[in-house]
């Protein structure tokens, strides 16, 4: 899908969002493969002269998905994939306990150096497609590796590490580095697994009828349940770095000389 725009603001931020729907954990059926790419309007309006920005989300080495603007002809050029369609060994299906490689990374695929921020969330629907509070985002164990991932503490409402206690599904966090044309950042992810422990999340039904005979069925939290992995990438130039992310991303941030980005919490 390719959309032109004219007049674009000129901190030029580039933002890619994709959604995947994952099922088959246990006894559940596959879940339905979803992708979006939505567009955000650009707010900074500093005037300079800017030739390409460009953002890619890469997955286990390949290109999920891109959002790249050509300055010459005004032009956005984007594509969306599926997160963890090639997660999973061929013929194989997902279960619990079971940990597989999903390494993210993001690419610089402008011709101008970029700040990069990603988010991440992860969720449970039902068959119908509503979320199930009952069963946690934290079963969903997406490895962080750090290094010069800075977590935004003040927005992230997902567990992070071990020991963290919290239970939502928001991680978002900005690479402090600047990123070069052509460039890769450091992994943010390394592999994902759904928590063992899903499978002990099970509920006793007892029914006695008529006749005094009695029925105990038993009833798994997550059969027919999907799991959601969404992320969501963003790209702000580094010229006039701290205004061009307040005014995009709406945080205060500090560039140290050689480039290095601090968040102000």
């Amino acid at each position: 899908m390719n959309k032109k725009r004219k007049g674009l603001p000129a901190h030029m931020r580039t933002t890619l969002l994709f959604g995947l729907a994952v099922g088959c954990l246990g006894f559940s059926a596959v879940g339905s493969t979803r992708a979006a790419l939505t567009y955000y309007s650009e707010t900074y309006s500093a005037q300079i002269d800017v030739q390409s920005i460009g953002v890619t989300l890469m997955e286990n080495g390949e290109k999920t998905g891109f959002r790249d603007y050509t300055h010459a002809d005004n032009e956005w050029s984007e594509e969306t994939g599926n997160l963890l369609a090639n997660t999973l060994p061929e013929g194989e299906e997902w279960q619990p306990g079971m940990v597989y490689r999903e390494e993210l990374t993001v690419h610089n695929s402008g011709t101008i150096e970029e700040y990069v921020r990603i988010k991440l969330y992860k969720y449970w629907l039902d068959e119908d497609g509503n979320k199930m509070p009952e069963l946690s985002p934290s079963l969903i164990d997406l490895h962080l590796t750090g290094g010069h991932w800075i977590i935004d503490e003040n927005v992230t409402t997902a567990k992070v590490s071990e020991g963290d206690t919290r239970d939502g599904e928001r991680i978002v966090a900005y690479y402090d580095s600047v990123l070069a044309p052509g460039e890769d950042t450091d992994l943010f992810a390394d592999t994902i697994a759904i928590d063992g422990s899903i499978a002990d999340k099970v509920t006793e039904n007892t029914v006695t009828d008529v006749n005094g005979w009695t029925t105990v069925t038993t009833v798994y939290a997550y059969d027919g349940a999907t799991f959601i992995l969404e992320a969501e990438v963003d790209a702000v130039q580094t010229h006039n770095a701290a205004d061009a992310i307040r005014s995009a991303w709406g945080v205060e941030v500090s560039v140290a000389d050689d480039g290095t980005l601090r968040l102000e919490q």
